[in-house]
């Protein structure tokens, strides 16, 4: 075999296919943007198909429910946790029921050097640190290798990612009944933004403060939780300086151009209510005008109950949290990825072609023009 893929547009990246290889033909590696996509050496492939097999952009279906989900609003009951959280802190209310019971749970943190990546928790203190979202698309590696032997270990396992990642862990476990203790939760995605990208302004904020990053935070609530507020914060300080430094380029560069969003984001499989996953998680968008009394500052949650396996989990958390069902269609004229995928500006190619001619510094200097 020559490609996993047909093209970079059929290719989330979700590294399905790299954990599934019993030969280690396949490798991740990232392109000209930074994405990582499967190389296969051939060298070592047997030809046997599973790669394609397990795609979950090939998959028919996508691995993804066919029922409609139950939508809820919801938030924690304490105030730290809100505080500590990027919307009502439904994610720390889920994986703590699986703590509690000996289990395991997977989701993104940092690294020492703020690359972005999954990794796996067992503890508490580690859980917390995969709280806070990170915008841009994490690296999978070995992950669910692992999962797959917490499970035959009979541990709970408890997985959070994206879309396109928890479809490719789906992808991955086939029909296994290991499945049973397994609990996926995904995101409201609105896209995946560019590591090579992430790396380069990581570089441009150290050079500007004269120091190494020790701490970031997207999206945090020292301004009000709302629609209008949420991506105005990037908070970061330096090895130089005690400061809380923030930076408005931020969400320019990552979200409001669209220039730098992964392929696929634009021709997305999972932007529709049939999810990939036992639960769905992300921010109550516009529940000041559905429920006005929902309302909090320090942050509320959409929830939707895909499964019954995720009303269970969901049951058994559901004493940490205040929550309702509500409409489904306030969440869908709210979140727009519960409908469509992303459109990509005109401008895409040319970003890039600059970017490859120019470099980095001159991307920020058109961008503050």
């Amino acid at each position: 075999m020559d490609k996993v893929y047909s093209n970079k547009k059929n290719c989330s990246g979700c590294s399905a296919c790299y954990n599934a290889c019993h030969t280690k033909a396949i490798n991740m590696k990232p392109d000209e943007e930074g994405f990582l996509y499967p190389t296969i050496d051939q060298r070592l492939c047997i030809d046997c198909h599973k790669c394609i097999n397990i795609c979950p952009l090939v998959c028919s279906g996508n691995y993804k429910e066919t029922t409609v989900p139950e939508f809820l609003v919801a938030k924690h009951k304490s105030e730290e946790v809100l505080m500590k959280s990027t919307s009502g802190g439904a994610f720390t209310a889920l994986s703590d029921a699986i703590l509690r019971e000996g289990g395991v749970v997977y989701g993104v943190d940092y690294d020492d050097e703020f690359h972005v990546l999954h990794k796996r928790a067992e503890t508490f203190e580690d859980r917390n640190r995969m709280r806070i979202s990170k915008y841009v698309q994490s690296n999978i590696s070995n992950i669910f290798q692992q999962i797959k032997k917490d499970l035959i270990n009979k541990r709970k396992v408890l997985f959070t990612g994206t879309p396109c990642q928890t479809a490719g862990l789906r992808g991955y476990m086939g029909n296994s009944p290991l499945t049973e203790n397994l609990y996926v939760c995904d995101v409201i995605c609105h896209s995946i933004p560019s590591p090579l990208v992430w790396e380069d302004y990581k570089k441009l904020l150290q050079k500007e403060h004269g120091g190494k990053l020790t701490s970031i935070q997207f999206r945090s609530k020292i301004i009000d939780w709302s629609r209008e507020n949420s991506n105005k914060t990037f908070l970061f300080t330096t090895s130089n300086s005690e400061d809380i430094h923030n930076d408005d380029r931020f969400y320019k560069l990552f979200f409001g151009k669209k220039t730098i969003m992964r392929p696929s984001c634009e021709q997305c499989r999972f932007t529709d209510i049939h999810r990939a996953s036992d639960i769905t998680i992300a921010d109550y968008w516009g529940i000041e005008k559905y429920a006005p009394e929902w309302m909090d500052k320090r942050g509320v949650s959409v929830v939707l109950i895909n499964t019954k396996k995720g009303a269970e989990l969901f049951k058994e958390c559901s004493e940490e949290l205040k929550y309702e069902k509500r409409p489904k269609e306030e969440s869908l004229t709210e979140q727009q990825r519960l409908s469509e995928p992303i459109k990509f500006p005109e401008s895409r190619k040319k970003f890039w072609e600059d970017y490859r001619k120019y470099g980095f510094q001159y991307i920020i200097e058109q961008l503050t023009k």
